[in-house]
């Protein structure tokens, strides 16, 4: 069975152009996972994934997952609760043409409509930045969260691409 799939492709250029979420309370902390865990991106990916046909990275082996965390362009964010997991980022620095994209973005479903999204993207794009990279990038589709896209234009990022894919 196929299904066409509306997907976006969305960018922000300055630090300055961003409207920040407010971080929910000060129990929230966010850290950068080093040194790399690949077990914790497998559950995000899986968990946050199973609703929005996350399927490319079920295959991957154990090598892979540890080949990809291991590059020095990938880094890996966790935002917690206290010590609960409730979502995370990674990020992909692209050298070649100086800009970072935002490849994996997501919060666990008990955390999700309450508003984390939006701090949690926020801090995804200020992190994304720290590289003085030149652009910013994501893309979203019509199977992620169904605030997904709004979330990015809220934030300040523009859509720069569009098109329909068949899956």
């Amino acid at each position: 069975m196929t299904e066409e799939v509306k997907r976006n492709y969305l960018e922000i250029k300055s630090p300055q152009d961003l409207k920040e979420g407010i971080k929910p309370s000060s129990d929230y902390s966010l850290n950068l996972i080093n040194p790399i865990n690949f077990q914790l991106n497998k559950f995000f990916y899986k968990n946050i994934g199973k609703k929005h046909k996350w399927v490319d990275r079920l295959v991957w082996s154990e090598k892979k997952w540890i080949e990809y965390l291991s590059s020095e362009k990938v880094r890996t964010y966790v935002l917690k609760y206290k010590d609960d997991l409730v979502g995370f980022f990674e990020l992909i620095f692209h050298s070649k043409n100086n800009e970072t994209e935002i490849a994996y973005f997501g919060l666990l479903e008990e955390y999700q409509n309450k508003k984390l999204g939006s701090y949690l993207l926020s801090e995804a794009i200020k992190k994304s930045f720290e590289k003085e990279v030149d652009r910013v990038w994501v893309h979203t589709c019509s199977l992620d969260h169904k605030n997904a896209l709004q979330n990015y234009l809220s934030r300040g990022m523009k859509v720069f691409k569009e098109e329909i894919i068949t899956i």
